[in-house]
């Protein structure tokens, strides 16, 4: 199965790929998408273009377990891209914690002897691909990698 993981920030979104055959997961790309209408546009381009059946999400709950406010804007940004997803073929969207993937991000730019502009430029797709990385072990059945959040948008 073919996936698109999505990282929603504030002013940039970032997208990575994989698949559940070989579980190799990649960066795509960030988009600049300020407003909650330009994220929704930049994803189902994303979703045209690689035509995934599956869409990750990262969602961003609080240390403790809890959903903040920022989780109430990417659960909105979740409902709006199923409503405008076309009906045929189907394409699930599912939420995967995220916590910890930016840090995870950052720590494997940190390695990488890039300027600070580039690593900026790539952070947020990285970070997309630790959120599709922990998706992909929780179905494999690795009990290390956070749970995946079992509802649906």
């Amino acid at each position: 199965m073919r996936y698109l993981c999505i990282d929603l920030g504030d002013r940039r979104t970032g997208f990575a790929s994989g698949d559940d055959v070989v579980g190799i997961v990649q960066p795509l790309e960030v988009a600049q998408a300020p407003t909650p209408e330009a994220q929704v546009v930049a994803a189902l381009a994303m979703i045209d273009e690689y035509g995934p059946q599956c869409v990750v999400v990262g969602l961003p709950y609080n240390m403790d377990g809890t959903e903040g406010p920022r989780a109430l804007l990417v659960r909105e940004f979740a409902a709006e891209l199923t409503r405008r997803l076309p009906k045929l073929p189907r394409i699930a969207l599912v939420f995967q914690d995220e916590r910890l993937s930016s840090f995870d991000a950052e720590h494997r730019l940190n390695r990488t002897g890039r300027t600070h502009g580039e690593k900026k430029a790539l952070r947020d797709a990285l970070a997309a691909c630790a959120i599709l990385e922990d998706y992909l072990r929780v179905l494999r059945g690795d009990a290390s990698s956070n749970e995946p959040a079992e509802d649906d948008a």
